[in-house]
C-alpha cells in the first residue's frame, strides 16, 4: 500500500512535533514536510506533493483560511483538513466553503486525527451534517441567511431532478451505497451523478455540496 503523503502546517513547533510523533507512527502515513506559516504552503506543496494537508487556521503571516483558498484553486490540489480550537467558528466555515474536506480540534485524540487523515485521503468528508448545520446556525443568521438561501437555490437550479436528489442525499451525509439503495440506482450511477453535481456547481468535494444544500434549506423540507 502506498502511504498517504501528509504535510503539517502550524506556527507552533511543539504542535508540529506532537502531530508528527502521533501521525508518523501510523504505518500508512508518511510526513513529507512541515511548514510554520500559510505563506510557505504553495511552494512546499509543489515540492513534496502531499495527498493531505493538516492546516492550522490561525497563523501570523498567512492564516490557514487564505492558504486553503489558494491551495484548493490548484488543479492538482491536495485535500485539506483544518486544525482549530473551536467547534463553531466563522473561519472554519469559510475554510470548508473554500474546499477544506473537514476539520479536527487540536485536542482531538490521536486515533481520531489519524482516522480523519485516512478518510479525506479516501475522498470522504470528516464532519457530519449535524456539525455542518451547527456551524451554519452559530455563525450566521438574519437577513444574510435569507440572501444566502436565495443564492444557494439559484445555484441548485442548474441541476436536473435526479442530480438534485443526489445532492440532498449528500447533504444528509449518505454514502454512495446508501444513496444507491434509496434511489434504486447502481453505485456507479450515483458516483457519476455526484461528479456531475460537482462539475455543474463548480465545487470540489462533498462537504461543499452539503454546505450548499444546507444553505438552500432543503434539508429542513424533509
Amino acid at each position: 500500500m502506498t502511504p498517504i503523503r501528509l504535510l503539517l502546517v502550524d506556527d507552533d513547533p511543539l504542535v508540529r512535533a506532537g502531530l508528527s510523533f502521533m501521525l508518523g507512527g501510523a504505518d500508512d502515513i508518511e510526513i513529507v514536510g512541515e511548514a510554520g506559516d500559510g505563506s510557505e504552503v504553495a511552494a512546499l506543496v509543489a515540492e513534496v506533493r502531499p495527498d493531505v494537508v493538516l492546516m492550522d487556521i490561525r497563523m501570523p503571516t498567512m492564516d490557514g483560511l487564505a492558504a486553503t483558498e489558494a491551495l484548493r484553486k490548484r488543479p492538482d490540489a491536495p485535500e485539506v483538513v483544518v486544525l482549530t480550537t473551536f467547534h463553531a467558528d466563522e473561519q472554519v466555515l469559510r475554510a470548508l466553503r473554500a474546499g477544506a474536506a473537514g476539520f479536527v480540534l487540536k485536542d482531538t485524540v490521536p486515533a481520531e486525527i489519524v482516522a480523519a487523515v485516512r478518510a479525506v485521503a479516501a475522498g470522504e468528508p470528516v464532519l457530519s451534517p449535524s456539525v455542518t448545520q451547527q456551524l451554519i446556525s452559530q455563525v450566521a443568521g438574519g437577513g444574510p441567511e435569507l440572501d444566502r438561501r436565495r443564492r444557494a437555490l439559484d445555484r441548485l437550479d442548474v441541476l436536473g431532478d435526479r442530480e438534485r436528489e443526489v445532492a440532498v442525499a449528500v447533504g444528509k451525509g449518505a454514502s454512495n451505497a446508501d444513496i444507491a439503495a434509496e434511489l434504486y440506482l447502481s453505485v456507479a450511477t450515483v458516483k457519476a451523478h455526484v461528479s456531475r453535481v460537482l462539475t455543474k456547481l463548480d465545487l470540489n468535494n462533498r462537504v461543499q455540496i452539503a454546505l450548499l444544500v444546507h444553505d438552500a434549506g432543503l434539508l429542513n423540507e424533509e
